[in-house]
């Protein structure tokens, strides 16, 4: 007789044809025991008691199963130790990919990094044996238990993609690899702009675990990390000289300790696109304003020319203030340069300004006093090694040189002429009256002169007085000329000077800055 159970069938083959859960329910509620096939039976029983099965068409997925062993009863909220007052160490490591960006204005360095970290889950262990020889095993990182390591100088989120898994091996390490868009604040130090090195840190550390829960360390040695450029591109604006670490106990109670590894980027700038497109244009303006010290000074074209210079500079200025960092607590010392630069120029329009004052001709100029003649015509030549002072007037204006050489070889001969004419004809005109009178027997006469002779007389001596005022004005234009010779000479050389020293002190300090 047929035995009928809860499933509505009968015996054995009541149970066959259902799928193996539902046999094994079916056997299990059975009311008494049924005359199956003992084959079926402990295939059943070994596909309950084998680790990590997995039913239907998983049945032979061993990654399957191995997931599903390993979750089985896995709490990702508790640290991953079967001893609680075992600590958990994970070591980090930290390879610079690129810089993204150094704003130097709101002190801010984002960079893109590769950040790997690695701890040891006891709760995460299997035989490989059992498992197809299968070592390691990606897992979703949101199933298994991660440290909160941070990084305490973040200021906001970068654009990190998104990595959901972590890999785990046989015998419970579990290995965190994902890059990193790093926003972080970092004290900028700008003042040696174009040629600044930047130190910025990245420090890790555990933001709620003390160290006897979470210990880090490294994960290579300092020495390789320091000199490891495998992966950094190469390629932009700063370049990556070493990366620095340093682990650290700290405490901010006195009460509980935390620890922190520490990674010191250091970057330098490549200062080639500044140099050329800040430098070498003010350097260019510089030189031609010392070129213009050449012009003569009596002329109107070095003023125009410096003033030229002055508005192409200011224009220049204006156009690369948008290059320069700014910060509001320093500035790079290329824009002192710059404002140095400008002052130069100003100083120098000045001198030409005042030079040209000096040697300007005109008829009401006073005398130049003595001892500016014994101080600079005489005294600064000899202590300034201008040599030969007479050379001082060969570059006069045309029209004093012609002044000069028309004065020498004709109004003193012209005086002179005019003057020997008029004692001719007074002799000749007193010889023959009195010769007349004599031949006709009378005395000589007493008569004065006749008004026209007269007349001629005082209109020579007014044009001698008038030539002789002019050559004392012209005289004193002269030696006022030779005044602003020297002084323009003496002027351009301690600017000269002042520029030359100036230019090597920049020079000098950019030069050990760069090989630092």
């Amino acid at each position: 007789m047929d035995i009928v159970d809860g499933y509505g069938g009968y015996g054995c083959e009541a149970s066959r044809g259902l799928p193996s859960e539902r046999q094994a329910h079916f056997h299990s509620r059975r009311r008494k025991p049924l005359n199956c096939h003992h084959e079926t039976l402990i295939s059943l029983d070994s596909t309950l008691k084998k680790p990590g099965s997995s039913p239907g068409r998983f049945a032979n997925a061993t990654l399957v199963r191995l997931s599903e062993f390993l979750s089985a009863g896995y709490k990702k909220g508790v640290r991953p130790v079967k001893d609680w007052r075992t600590s958990t160490i994970v070591a980090i490591d930290l390879m610079v990919y690129s810089i993204l960006n150094v704003d130097e204005k709101n002190q801010v360095l984002t960079t893109y990094v590769w950040y790997r970290q690695s701890w040891t889950d006891e709760f995460l262990v299997w035989n490989p044996e059992d498992f197809d020889e299968v070592k390691q095993v990606s897992l979703p990182t949101a199933n298994v238990w991660v440290p909160d390591i941070l990084i305490n100088e973040f200021v906001d989120v970068g654009k990190s993609p998104d990595i959901p898994y972590v890999y785990v091996t046989h015998d419970g390490l579990v290995r965190n690899y994902k890059p990193i868009q790093v926003v972080t604040a970092c004290t900028l130090n700008i003042y040696n702009f174009p040629f600044d090195v930047q130190k910025c840190s990245l420090t890790f550390q555990s933001w709620l675990h003390t160290i006897d829960d979470i210990n880090i360390t490294l994960m290579r040695s300092p020495e390789e990390l320091r000199e490891d450029k495998s992966v950094f591109m190469n390629q932009g604006e700063w370049e990556l000289l070493h990366i620095l670490s340093n682990y650290k106990i700290f405490s901010v109670d006195n009460d509980d300790y935390y620890a922190e590894m520490k990674f010191h980027v250091v970057i330098r700038r490549r200062p080639l696109f500044y140099t050329v497109n800040l430098l070498l244009p003010s350097i260019f303006l510089m030189v031609m304003d010392i070129v213009g010290f050449y012009l003569p000074p009596d002329s109107g074209e070095r003023v125009s020319f410096k003033i030229t210079l002055l508005l192409g500079y200011s224009v220049f200025l204006i156009i690369v203030s948008d290059t320069l960092p700014a910060t509001a607590i320093g500035t790079p010392l290329i824009g002192v340069y710059f404002v140095v630069c400008m002052a130069l120029l100003v100083i120098s329009l000045t001198e030409t300004v005042l030079i040209v004052r000096l040697v300007h001709k005109q008829d009401l100029q006073p005398p130049v006093p003595d001892w500016v003649k014994y101080l600079v015509l005489e005294r600064a030549p000899v202590l300034f090694c201008i040599h030969k002072k007479h050379r001082l007037c060969s570059t006069l204006s045309s029209q004093g040189v012609d002044l000069e050489h028309y004065k020498d070889n004709n109004y003193g001969t012209a005086q002179c002429s005019l003057h020997h004419t008029c004692e001719i004809g007074r002799r000749v005109s007193h010889h023959d009256r009195e010769s007349g009178l004599l031949g006709l027997g009378l005395p000589p006469s007493r008569d004065p002169t006749p008004p026209v002779m007269d007349n001629i007389l005082q209109e020579v001596t007014a044009i001698r007085h008038f030539l002789e005022k002019r050559d004392r004005c012209r005289e004193v234009a002269k030696e006022w000329l030779q005044v602003g010779y020297v002084l323009d000479v003496l002027l351009f050389r301690v600017y000269l000077v002042a520029v030359v020293a100036y230019s090597i002190t920049l020079g000098t300090l950019w030069s050990v800055w760069q090989v630092a």
